[in-house]
């Protein structure tokens, strides 16, 4: 028996329950066996712990010898034929938004008369606000019923004296539809205006914790599609796309707690490295959807970075510009900062943030690799530090908005294009193909990026170690992933 599970007659099966099992052993109450697994068969005296497996039925009038699954449907047809019972879907949602006999909520806009019964509270009488003074002790009671100035008022209809609602909503009333107030937060007549909330919502992009699928965006779903039925929207779903972001876990794994002293304090963190190191450090410590254990080791990593950029602008603004870089060069830092665009690019729009400060590091590194005094004078290397800074942009706002001043811009970086990028100039001049043989890695080649399949496949057949494997045997098939992947499917001859 659970205290909180069930109402009246409590069924008892104690062959095949272990609380009923034991139960009926420590009382002396007779078993009965109503489910015979298959090839054994069941005795309740000699059992020492129920059953809970499938098996036949027995012991159970005209289901004897039906399997356990097929034997329900059987029970609710003979229930219905009978009057006796039907089938009733139990929802295993509890909802907790009304009733509550708390404080903090939102006030329920309703007064109760003894002559009038239960009012509405007028429009324009709303909305009903939580007095700031009141006394939580406890009562067992709403502090809202103790005191007298919330709970005494006016009925709205007959003027005579009257009682206020004490309980409240659960906050996800509120939070279920804020983003619609947000499109019109001074409008003092409406929740919101709709032709204002038809032009901003359904929201774009929400973000959110995973602890969130359920609940709140269960509610948010059910408080769009009852504005829509009341006229107030014309969409029926809140969110045109969601995503949900993976939680920081403290250094042994666990979930962040203050009280064992696992929690970290990003302000400290903050006041040590920086924002935009930290920022970035978060974004690098793996995948956004799935968060994971914290470590402050990598944040150091974070600060060179920042601080070699620093280094890069330093040097380009002391250059004197006017030299020509040579066309190898020139043409080698194109194609970098072409890629790097492409792939910050597509990180972004993707979440991808671990992948993007990786393709910005990387960005660096190769501009370190290929600078010169020649280079460094040309127009093509400013302009590369300039992307540079707009696609740190986002990921490192107040390093950024520094390093485009000190570039001599006279505008916020924030206020600029992004960048474009021409999909041919970022792709590599070579790529390396995987040779595999019946699905196993054998060797690898690097080819030309628009080497032909002719190509690539003569390539492939006659590399080091892929000549003598195909010795004496007859390929049966040839997989060619362009730029990626050459499987030769084979068989002796």
């Amino acid at each position: 028996v659970l205290m909180g599970y069930g109402t009246g007659a409590i069924m008892a099966v104690p062959a095949h329950d272990e609380r009923d099992f034991a139960f009926a052993r420590t009382f002396d109450l007779p078993i009965r066996v109503v489910i015979q697994p298959d090839g054994e068969t069941l005795d309740p005296a000699t059992m020492t712990e129920a059953y809970s497996g499938d098996g036949r039925m027995v012991n159970s009038g005209h289901l004897d010898g039906t399997e356990v699954p097929a034997s329900i449907p059987i029970v609710i047809d003979w229930l219905e034929e009978t009057g006796r019972g039907k089938p009733e879907v139990n929802y295993r949602l509890r909802d907790w938004l009304v009733s509550r006999q708390r404080y903090w909520g939102t006030p329920i806009p309703v007064v109760y008369c003894d002559d009038c019964g239960m009012v509405p509270v007028p429009i324009d009488q709303l909305p009903v606000e939580l007095p700031l003074d009141a006394e939580f002790t406890p009562t067992g009671q709403s502090p809202l019923v103790s005191h007298e100035g919330f709970l005494n008022t006016i009925c709205p209809t007959c003027g005579k004296p009257a009682r206020r609602e004490t309980d409240t909503f659960d906050t996800f009333v509120d939070s279920s539809w804020y983003w619609y107030r947000y499109t019109s937060p001074h409008d003092d007549a409406l929740p919101f205006d709709p032709a204002i909330a038809e032009m901003w919502t359904p929201v774009d992009l929400y973000c959110g914790g995973i602890e969130h699928a359920i609940l709140h965006l269960l509610y948010a779903r059910f408080f769009t599609k009852v504005l829509r039925d009341l006229g107030l929207v014309k969409h029926s779903e809140p969110f045109e796309r969601l995503r949900n972001q993976g939680m920081i876990l403290a250094e042994e794994g666990t979930k962040m707690s203050k009280s064992r002293g696992t929690q970290v304090s990003p302000d400290e963190l903050v006041r040590q490295y920086g924002a935009d190191s930290l920022r970035l450090h978060l974004m690098y410590l793996g995948p956004w959807d799935q968060g994971g254990p914290w470590n402050t080791r990598g944040i150091t990593g974070m600060e060179r970075f920042i601080r070699r950029v620093y280094g890069l602008v330093a040097e380009t603004v002391e250059v004197d510009a006017g030299a020509t870089a040579d066309a190898e060069t020139a043409r080698k830092l194109e194609r970098l900062t072409h890629k790097t665009v492409q792939r910050v690019t597509t990180d972004l729009l993707d979440f991808q943030f671990n992948t993007m400060v990786a393709a910005l590091i990387e960005f660096s590194n190769g501009l370190n690799d290929l600078k010169t005094p020649e280079l460094m004078a040309a127009p093509e290397w400013r302009d590369a530090i300039e992307t540079l800074v707009l696609l740190m942009a986002p990921s490192t706002p107040y390093v950024a908005e520094e390093l485009w001043e000190k570039l001599g811009q006279p505008y916020s970086v924030h206020t600029q294009n992004w960048p474009p990028y021409d999909p041919e100039l970022a792709r590599d001049d070579v790529v390396e193909v995987v040779i595999q043989i019946n699905g196993k890695v054998r060797d690898r080649v690097v080819l030309p990026a628009d080497a032909s399949e002719e190509s690539a496949t003569a390539a492939a057949r006659t590399a080091e170690k892929i000549a003598p494997a195909l010795e004496g045997m007859q390929i049966v098939r040839e997989i060619y992933v362009p730029g990626r992947l050459m499987n030769f499917v084979v068989k002796p001859r």
